[in-house]
């Protein structure tokens, strides 16, 4: 017959375990609730009690961790469950199967980063795993609130201390501190806003907690080279040693095409009669085919490659790798920023660059937007305060026809005195 007593701490503690088995001492208060002492010695309460006809038995917690009070108490909240009809031990093997963030990290690279250009999937895929899963990674999906995604983009956008090494190699590196990054914080946002719209249509919750997310002010960096500094650059680049990396910037600057493009070029991709660039999906950001027509001086660069690059070798840049084209120039665009004082140029603002120039010469938004391969007319929109110098003379010119001409004024004492001595 099962050993029943009042459970307190003193009674838990003086039960002798005993050699060849585990036992379990019964409490005469709450219907069920028992103390099981090992033969290990360990000790820890459990509630038995039966559930649509079968036995069950559902672990509480180890004592002394647990205290007899707080054991009873929770015995007689699961006791309540059970009289209105909800089983605790099918609930916490619910919870325990629930989905967590870590599974729907999983999931989206899956079935979602796949469909992504691969620079965006590998961005996402390295966003989530060090910025979100350190906070989410073991939180149940139905428990991330709005209130945590407000607080995870605050911590983003705070920045972090560059670099990220833990040995940096040189004392300045050491010494750099946290930079805010705001942007970042909203392009985390936007891939938290979409996962869990996702996780929507999966069942694995009912809202969206990043649906209405605070966005960061994003200012777009505008910096467009002047002719001095075009000139600085031409004259940086023809004097190089490295010609292939140089090769890469000056079709960069004659077409506004994204480094990534250049560096992944081919020559086939030329239509070298027509004047023409087939750029295929899997290297544009749009992801679709993009033809841009080429000048003549871009034509004449990949003339001059096809007489350098090996024959058979399908890039117009080949990299060191066999059968890779060139991965890194950054080296080389250093070299660049000292030799012809651009220290604060990136190679993406010379795609700006050749936007502007554009613009001068009087090519519109549509054909700007056309030529770099934007799929978004605000995209191109950056660029129309450029415009302001030919609407403004279009503005004067009308002012000047609509301003009221000047009228021939007679000095009346002139024409008498003029009378007077004729």
């Amino acid at each position: 017959m099962a050993k029943r007593l009042r459970l307190n701490d003193k009674t838990v503690r003086e039960q002798i375990p005993e050699e060849d088995r585990d036992y379990q001492v019964f409490d005469t208060e709450i219907r069920g609730l028992s103390i099981r002492i090992l033969r290990s010695g360990a000790r820890s309460f459990v509630l038995d009690y039966r559930f649509a006809g079968r036995q069950r038995r559902m672990a509480i917690g180890r004592w002394p961790e647990w205290s007899v009070t707080a054991a009873r108490e929770r015995a007689r909240e699961l006791r309540r469950q059970i009289d209105e009809g909800s089983d605790p031990l099918d609930e916490r093997g619910a919870l325990r199967d629930a989905p967590r963030f870590s599974d729907l990290i999983e999931r989206y690279a899956a079935e979602h980063l796949p469909h992504l250009a691969p620079l965006n999937a590998s961005d996402q895929r390295s966003v989530l795993t060090k910025l979100v899963a350190p906070h989410w990674a073991n939180k149940l999906v139905t428990d991330i609130t709005p209130h945590d995604v407000s607080r995870l983009l605050n911590i983003i956008a705070e920045g972090r201390a560059r670099p990220s090494k833990q040995k940096p190699n040189n004392r300045a590196r050491k010494l750099k501190g946290s930079k805010p990054t705001p942007i970042r914080a909203n392009r985390v946002g936007e891939v938290l806003r979409k996962m869990f719209n996702l996780a929507i249509q999966w069942g694995w919750r009912s809202d969206n907690p990043a649906a209405g997310f605070k966005k960061r002010v994003e200012t777009a960096r505008e910096r467009f080279l002047s002719q001095e500094e075009i000139g600085r650059l031409a004259e940086v680049l023809e004097a190089a040693e490295d010609q292939r990396a140089a090769g890469i910037i000056r079709i960069c600057m004659l077409t506004g095409a994204r480094l990534g493009e250049v560096r992944q070029a081919r020559f086939e991709q030329f239509n070298l009669e027509l004047g023409i660039w087939s750029k295929p999906a899997a290297t544009t950001k749009q992801r679709k085919i993009h033809r841009v027509p080429i000048s003549a001086d871009v034509a004449a660069i990949v003339r001059q490659r096809g007489l350098v690059v090996p024959k058979g070798n399908p890039w117009l840049f080949p990299g060191d790798m066999p059968g890779q084209p060139v991965k890194e120039i950054r080296r080389f665009w250093m070299m660049v920023q000292r030799e012809a004082n651009l220290p604060d140029v990136r190679i993406h603002d010379l795609r700006h660059t050749f936007a502007s120039l554009l613009v001068s010469g009087g090519a519109s938004l549509e054909m700007i937007g056309n030529l770099l391969g934007h799929t978004q007319m605000q995209t191109t929109l950056r660029y129309a305060h450029l415009m302001d110098s030919p609407l403004r003379a279009g503005v004067n010119a009308v002012a000047g026809q609509f301003r009221p001409r000047p009228k021939i004024v007679h000095d009346a004492d002139a024409k008498r005195a003029w009378g007077a001595g004729s």
